[in-house]
Order: structure tokens, then sequence, then C-alpha cells
């Protein structure tokens, strides 16, 4: 790493001041970002596609210009890296998949288009798994991402592409979403801040068909809190082509960060959310750092049992929505979908009436047991993800420590609050014993978005994770 790549592991938000002060220039930055991609591709794989070189360049220098003249916008001139299950426009868009290994998107995203008229850069797309359908990034389209921790390792999925690249000091503007952990999974696995927003928070689409598996946001990925409350600022607020969409949330992310959280504020805590299989250095790590907030003038009052266990649920209903999707294409290509994949979208054929009823009734229960909880605390805190990341491509451990892992394991305490919409943020509480990331969840209450966020800056003031990255490997 020399001294332009040593700028690539600080936060958008140091970023931007020094490009509004004039000490760095958006071009030498995102030139800095395409030498990092080219060194770092072979090894991490975090970026598949990317825009022509000089229009990427082109950008960079009308940002600059509007530097000159004091028109900087609050992302001007950051390099944008865009998760492959996202539209950018003259991107590829395969969504990991060989059926579309040719789609080149004619439009941006809403995300993509607001970020970009926030000055940001638009640079290439980052690797996903197939449609986001697991905790690992591979497909046959690209191939395997790595961690930069340790590339024996994933970092995780499905921003596994975004997640890298901004842990490995690749990139420091990504975008990433979560259907089921895809956000907070990721953050855990690479010790990035990444934060699943209300359901509605940030506008998806524009998009083909409705959806109606109601569970998946767009949201940040991180170096710092602060980062992501300024990426908030540029994204939230409501769009018609997304019907679901909340209104403006009427307030900055950014300047909430300034107010501190009333004292004796109530964290609820759990370990295991009454079913989860967690790892010991990992409940160890989740023990010793929830006293933060303790330390801090708050309280931590312990939750007892959990929601109902809902991941084989939650995977059936995501295989039901891509089958709808997919079932021009079957049986005929089969073999153009990776052999794990199909199998599971295969699953949505057990779909049955009484089935969507059961699943409906367990989902009212989850939404149940939240009430009950946030009426007795203001915060819940559990770890985000059970154990250590598995290997890059797989598998996902069976069991822990001679323990059996549920079903969807490595999502115990993230797909909960997708169904029960949420708001949740991971955070890097330590290292494991493999010395790998731990990440700590922070639960708020539904569209307190903001809450989410000063929550996890006390945290972040305390325990501070940046600036330390895995710049080699």
């Amino acid at each position: 790493m020399g001294p332009m790549d040593d700028l690539l592991t600080l936060s958008i938000t140091e970023l931007g001041e020094r490009l509004r002060a004039r000490k760095l220039s958006a071009v030498e930055l995102n030139e800095a970002v395409l030498a990092r991609i080219d060194a770092t591709h072979d090894d991490l794989n975090a970026f598949v596609s990317l825009r022509d070189r000089e229009a990427i360049l082109a950008d960079a220098r009308r940002s600059d210009e509007r530097i000159g003249v004091g028109e900087a916008r609050p992302l001007e001139g950051l390099p944008l890296g865009v998760k492959d299950l996202e539209a950018a426009e003259g991107l590829p868009h395969t969504e990991g998949c060989l059926i579309y290994k040719d789609r080149v998107a004619d439009h941006d995203s809403t995300q993509v288009a607001r970020l970009r008229a926030a000055g940001a850069v638009l640079v290439g797309k980052t690797n996903a798994p197939e449609f986001g359908y697991t905790a690992i990034t591979k497909n046959l389209v690209y191939g395997v991402t790595r961690s930069p921790w340790n590339l024996e390792h994933t970092p995780g999925g499905s921003s596994g592409g975004s997640a890298a690249a901004l842990a490995g000091g690749v990139c420091p503007l990504v975008t990433s979403s979560d259907g089921g952990g895809s956000i907070r999974i990721p953050a855990s696995f690479v010790g990035a801040f990444g934060l699943k927003v209300s359901y509605g928070r940030v506008p998806r689409g524009p998009s083909e068909a409705w959806g109606y598996q109601d569970t998946s946001v767009y949201g940040p990925t991180t170096r710092t809190v602060a980062d992501a409350a300024l990426f908030l600022d540029q994204v939230a607020g409501a769009s018609p082509c997304d019907p679901n969409s909340l209104p403006d949330p009427g307030i900055s992310y950014v300047e909430a960060l300034a107010e501190a959280l009333p004292a004796g504020t109530r964290f609820g805590v759990s370990v295991d959310l009454g079913y989860a299989v967690v790892q010991s250095d990992v409940a160890a790590c989740f023990e010793d750092v929830i006293h933060v907030f303790e330390k801090a003038g708050h309280t931590l009052v312990p939750v007892a049992g959990g929601p109902p266990l809902m991941g084989q649920e939650w995977g059936l209903l995501g295989s039901f929505e891509l089958a709808g999707q997919l079932g021009r294409y079957l049986p005929e290509r089969e073999d153009e979908f990776g052999r794990t994949f199909i199998r599971g979208v295969q699953t949505a054929s057990a779909m049955t009436p009484e089935i969507w009823g059961r699943q409906a009734q367990q989902r009212q229960q989850l939404n149940q047991w939240c009430t009950g909880v946030f009426d007795e605390v203001d915060f819940l805190l559990t770890p985000t993800v059970p154990y250590d990341p598995p290997p890059a491509r797989g598998p996902f451990p069976e069991e822990t420590e001679g323990r059996k892992q549920p079903p969807a394991g490595v999502a115990a305490f993230t797909i909960p609050f997708n169904l029960s919409w949420h708001p949740a943020a991971s955070v890097r509480a330590g290292l494991s014993n493999a010395g790998l990331p731990i990440g700590l969840q922070i639960v708020g209450p539904r569209h307190r978005d903001d809450l989410v966020l000063r929550a996890a800056a006390l945290f972040e003031r305390e325990r501070p994770w940046h600036p330390e990255w895995p710049t080699s490997w």
C-alpha cells in the first residue's frame, strides 16, 4: 500500500472533507480506486465489471470543477461501487446468473440515481451470489469473492463484493441490500458498519414486477456510523416506483448523530434469541461488549426466550417468489443455474395454502414478540452472526462446537428483523480466536433508524474500530 492507497481506508466523511479542502482531487481519488481494483482483483474479486475508465475520470474532473467553484454536493467526487443485484446504467446487471450474463442495465436504480445526483462517481459493479440467495458470495458468472481478513474465508453475502471492497481498501462508497441479513452478515464478517433500514426507508426499483416478499431493503455498508448517516441522507424518501417506500423522514441523519441518547436508555440483551447456536468466543465477546452501554449510563435488561424460528419459512417464501420470476426458463435452462440455488428454487413446489397460512400466523407471532420486547426496552442487542465466516466457497457449518445449527443458522439473528421491518445495525465488536471480526447487532423500534444510528455511534466512540482495516493479506 502506498500513500494514495492509504487514503482508501479513510471514511467517505473524511475523504469528502479533503476533497472540498482541495487537499485531494477527485481525479486522484478515482485513479487510486481503479489502481486498487486492478491490484486486488485476483485475490478478492470484489469488483466484477467497470465503466470505461475515461468516462469515470471525466466525471471526476467535473467533480473537481464543481468543488473549485464552491458547488460541491454531499458525495462530490467519491468513487461508487454498486452491488450487482442493483441496476446501474450502462453496466452489466447479471444478478450473478448465467441467464443474465449479457444483460446491460438501461437505467439506474432509484438509490444509484440519488447517490450520483449527490455527486458520487459510478465506477463499477461488485460481486453478489446468484440473486442474493446465500450468505456466501460466489456465482457461475464471476466466481468467488474472498475476505481481505483471510482469503480462505468468505466476506459473507449477499453484499459480499461490496463488503470486501470496503474493508480491503478498494472503494470507500458501495451499495448493499438486505433481505435476510445481506447487509449485516457481510458487515459482521469484514468488521464494517452495516444498517438494515426500516422496510421502505430507501426506495427499491424500478423493477419489472411487484415484490410480494416484503423483507428486502437497500441500505448502507460503511466504515463509520457517520458515513452511514451521510449515505442515508442522500437516498431516503419516497419514490413513485416503490409503493412501499416511506415518506421523507423530515430529519438529517447526520444531524441526529449529534444528539445523545437519554440517560437510562434500556438495552435488552439476548445472546441466542432462545434458539441460535453461538460459537463460544462470539458469545464471550457479546457478553463483554454489551457493558459499553451500561458504562455510558444506560440499563441492560435480559430478554428471555425469543421469536418463532422462521429460517425455513423465510427461505421458502424467497424460493416461491424466485420460482415465479424464473419459471419461464425452467426446466430447459436448468443447467445455467448454480446447483444449490436451483435446488432451493425447486422447493417452491412445496408451498401450499396451509403452509402460507401457517407462515402468516408465525409472522404475526413474531410481530407480537417484537411489540412485547419494545414495550419493555428501547433497543435489543444480539450477536450479528453466531460463528466465524465460513470458507470462501462454503459450506456453512452444520454444527458448532458439537451443537447442531438450526436451518439458516448463519442468519439466526438477522432474519427476524427483516420479517418484522425493524431497523437493525451491525457494529464491529471485536475479533474471534481465529482473528476474524465479530459483529454486535443493535435493533431499534420500527421506523427509528435515527435511534439505531445514535446507539451505534455511542458504541463506536467507546470501542472505535476505524481505521483498522485489512489492506494486505
